[in-house]
């Protein structure tokens, strides 16, 4: 940690003149605050420096510098690599669950689409999500048991709301759900794997046309 951020936390703790007295409740709030702006400060670089680079090979040094601190500075805000990868992760997913909402059997489609529309719109959190969940496949990836994780619960609830779609006939009904869940998870990826490469790749319209060619039923004469 640099000298002047040590000397920085000190006298906020305490009032001048009166060593060990609480420094008032207004100047918290604002080293509070302050402290809270660095740290997201610091969770924007990480997404860029590991949405390039991966995990292994991002550095807490470049993300370091990237924020005007030296790597114990930034061990202030994060106690390593892997907390920090963690806040990482759990933003990105935040923002793509604000941009999906609420799922149910008649909104499904709907959602998946908008997480399509919304990757195809933050370059940065679709290569972050591509690069790591390759590198997850390595059983000592520290992303490889969530990872994992995630594919299983997003296979089980959408084949969950498919069969439900299904029975009340909105989705075809000789298709098997667990293997379509399946399907809609591949599709996505693949599809932000070409977009990363050529950005020229609709994904949207790319993934309407998987709807419509392999879920919904054709049209009646």
């Amino acid at each position: 940690m640099q000298d002047d951020e040590v000397q920085r936390e000190a006298a906020a703790g305490a009032t001048p003149g009166h060593p060990g007295t609480p420094a008032r409740p207004r100047g918290a709030r604002g080293s509070y605050a302050k402290g809270q702006a660095k740290r997201q400060e610091i969770v924007d670089a990480a997404l860029v420096v590991f949405g390039r680079s991966g995990y292994h090979s991002g550095s807490l040094r470049e993300i370091a510098k990237r924020v005007n601190l030296t790597p114990a500075g930034l061990m202030h805000h994060f106690s390593g690599k892997e907390e920090l990868f963690t806040e990482v992760l759990r933003q990105r997913d935040a923002h793509v669950q604000a941009a999906a909402g609420d799922v149910s059997e008649s909104t499904l489609l709907e959602q998946v689409r908008k997480v399509v529309a919304y990757n195809q719109t933050t370059r940065g959190l679709t290569s972050l999500y591509t690069v790591i969940s390759a590198e997850a496949t390595d059983s000592e990836h520290p992303a490889h048991e969530e990872f994992a994780r995630r594919y299983a619960e997003s296979e089980a609830s959408s084949s969950r709301v498919l069969a439900d779609a299904q029975r009340d006939g909105l989705i075809r009904a000789d298709i098997d759900p667990t293997s379509a869940a399946r399907l809609i998870s591949a599709v996505m990826d693949g599809l932000q794997q070409q977009w990363l490469l050529d950005d020229s790749v609709d994904m949207t319209a790319l993934f309407d046309e998987f709807v419509r060619g392999y879920l919904l039923a054709p049209p009646t004469a």
